[in-house]
Order: C-alpha cells, then sequence, then structure tokens
C-alpha cells in the first residue's frame, strides 16, 4: 500500500473535519468532491454558497457544509474572540470583524474555537498568508518552541530509508535556524515520523561533514544542535553531524560513522538551512522520480498545512489526508 493510501485508510478510520478556506478553486472543488466521495473527511467548504456551486458545475458537493464567511452565523463571535487574541496589538474590535470575514482567517477560527479539526490552504495563497494567520490565531503547540515543515519522500525501487520512505525537514520554512532551533526540528521531525507513519524514526543530523571530517561554523552549528536533540530526547535514535551518504548507506556508514546507531539506516534527514533543504528535496523529487509530500507543518497547536500554488486536485486530497492523520494524532 502505497504512503498516500495508508493516510487515506487512516483519515477514513476516524473522519476529521477539515476547512478549506480556498473554495472558489476548481481544483479544490474537485479536491472536496474527491474527498467526500472516498470518505477520507467531512468537509467544510468557506465562501458564498451561489459562487461556489457555480464553480463546482456537475461536481457532487452534497456532503460538504457551506459556510459564508461573510454572513456567517458565528461570525460576531469569531470577532470577538479574534479580538480578544489581538487587542495587544492595537486591533479594534471592528477590524478584528472585517478580518474574519477573510474565509483564511475565518476557518482559522473555525480551528480555534473547536468547531473544526484541520485547514488546508495555499492553492491561490502564498505560504506566508496561511501561515501568518495561523500564528496569530492557532499559535505554537505547548511543547513546540518553533513551527517548521517537513516533506515526506517516497522513492521508488529504493533501499533507503523505509522501503524509500523518508522524512526531509526542514524544507520549505525556517531559511537559518540557529542550533537551538535545528535541535527542535529534529525532534518534532522525528515525533511526526512516528505519529504519521508509525515507523520508528532515525534522524541524522547532516552535515558537509562527518564526525569531524571538516571543521567550521556551518558544521558547529549541526554538532550543537546533535547535542542538544540528544540531550532533550535521548530517547531518540539520532546522531551527526554527518553527510547524507554515511546517513543513508551502510558501507559508507561503516567507513565514515563505526559505532553511530543512526547512521547508515536514517529514516529522518535534517538539513542544517533551507536552502540545502529545498535544493535536497527538489532534487530526490527530479532526478530519483520521487513523490514529495508536503510541506507539511509540525509544531502548530492545531494541524494547518499549506499547499503548492501550482497544486493538482489530488495532490490537495492527499494533503487533506494527512492533515486528518495529524488531526487524529492530536486528539
Amino acid at each position: 500500500m502505497s504512503f498516500i493510501e495508508q493516510m487515506k485508510q487512516k483519515a477514513r478510520s476516524d473522519k476529521q473535519n477539515i476547512v478549506l478556506p480556498e473554495a472558489t478553486d476548481l481544483r479544490v472543488l474537485q479536491a472536496a468532491s474527491i474527498i467526500l466521495q472516498e470518505q477520507i473527511a467531512n468537509v467544510i467548504l468557506i465562501g458564498n454558497k451561489d459562487e461556489i456551486r457555480k464553480a463546482a458545475g456537475d461536481l457532487d458537493l452534497a456532503e460538504a457544509i457551506i459556510i459564508d464567511s461573510e454572513h456567517a452565523e458565528k461570525g460576531q463571535e469569531y470577532a470577538q474572540a479574534f479580538y480578544e487574541l489581538r487587542k495587544s496589538k492595537g486591533i479594534t474590535l471592528e477590524q478584528a470583524a472585517e478580518q474574519v470575514k477573510d474565509p483564511v482567517y475565518f476557518g482559522m477560527m473555525m480551528l480555534k474555537q473547536n468547531d473544526a479539526d484541520g485547514l488546508v490552504s495555499g492553492a491561490i495563497h502564498s505560504t506566508a498568508d496561511t501561515v501568518r494567520p495561523a500564528l496569530q490565531i492557532i499559535k505554537t503547540a505547548p511543547e513546540a518552541k518553533l513551527v517548521s515543515t517537513f516533506f515526506v519522500m517516497v522513492v521508488p525501487d529504493s533501499e533507503y530509508g523505509h522501503n524509500g520512505t523518508l522524512l526531509f525537514a526542514d524544507c520549505a520554512l525556517n531559511e537559518n535556524p540557529n542550533a537551538e532551533e535545528l535541535s527542535e526540528i529534529a525532534i518534532a521531525s522525528a515525533h511526526s515520523m512516528n505519529s504519521l507513519l508509525d515507523l520508528t524514526p532515525v534522524v541524522a543530523m547532516l552535515s558537509y561533514s562527518t564526525f569531524g571530517s571538516a571543521k567550521s561554523e556551518l558544521t558547529e552549528k549541526v554538532i550543537r544542535a546533535a547535542a542538544l536533540a540528544r540531550q532533550k530526547a535521548p530517547e531518540l535514535l539520532l546522531d551527526g553531524e554527518m553527510q547524507v551518504d554515511a546517513a543513508l548507506v551502510q558501507r559508507v556508514a561503516r567507513l565514515k560513522a563505526p559505532g553511530s546507531k543512526a547512521a547508515g539506516q536514517a529514516n529522518v534527514l535534517i538539513f542544517p538551512d533551507l536552502n540545502a533543504g529545498n535544493i535536497g528535496y527538489k532534487l530526490t523529487e527530479r532526478l530519483a522520480k520521487a513523490q514529495a509530500y508536503g510541506p507539511i507543518t509540525q509544531g502548530l497547536a492545531k494541524p494547518i498545512n499549506d499547499l503548492s500554488r501550482g497544486c493538482k486536485a489530488e495532490d490537495i486530497v492527499g494533503v487533506v489526508a494527512i492533515t486528518a492523520v495529524q488531526a487524529q494524532s492530536g486528539k
């Protein structure tokens, strides 16, 4: 069974309420129809009902819940709650009422008020337009110190990771994390591997150096991050700094990192910065013909995930399934 089919199966076992705030985009509506047909989640579409139905055409959205954020029954309640969250930043109640009419902000308030379980956006919005309201309204989970992202990479016919499945982080959000932040990304990614895929995480903190083969400010950051991560989560199989071949290939690991419990069998790869992470996942996707699922957000108090603006309907279906499984785990 493929990774995404696993996610769909898990999602079906305990259906969650997932908000899609970009409900006039045809891809989103096509995805909503598939999600409902396959019983992956309960779908909440935010927008004008007439506009949504016109855009949907013959698509079957009979089971979708459609809420017009401009005239919503809970609009005043959400405006008051948003005002309380942001009044210290100078917002007025009138400004709050206007802000929550925005479908993305309205969807975030649904999560905040426990009227929904997860949200997926980004088909027509930038990452910033999804992450900013999430940080303003949902904020980080109690145990998290920062928000980061990961990709699940599924490489066909590969001996590396778990039958070709690996988790790459952070590839989309944190540009140049310091050692403390990098350690938090590693720990969060390990937990995501365990909760999402039911796999024991084996974490490699990547660098251009393996256990002191080179020395610079860049390698020292990764060494400190690995030490901090081990200190905070001693139960994890985690090691570094190491080069990616030492992380994945047992023959190389025996030469470069003898005695390491993570080298040669890593399934979670932590990149030292966003340049490396973004380049790494795109190279793997194109050259190895891997499926890249993400970016998936971790560290928020509720599951909120971003889409690529070039996404297809089936991509949205997959991210909704992952979001639903994250919501299950969060409960």
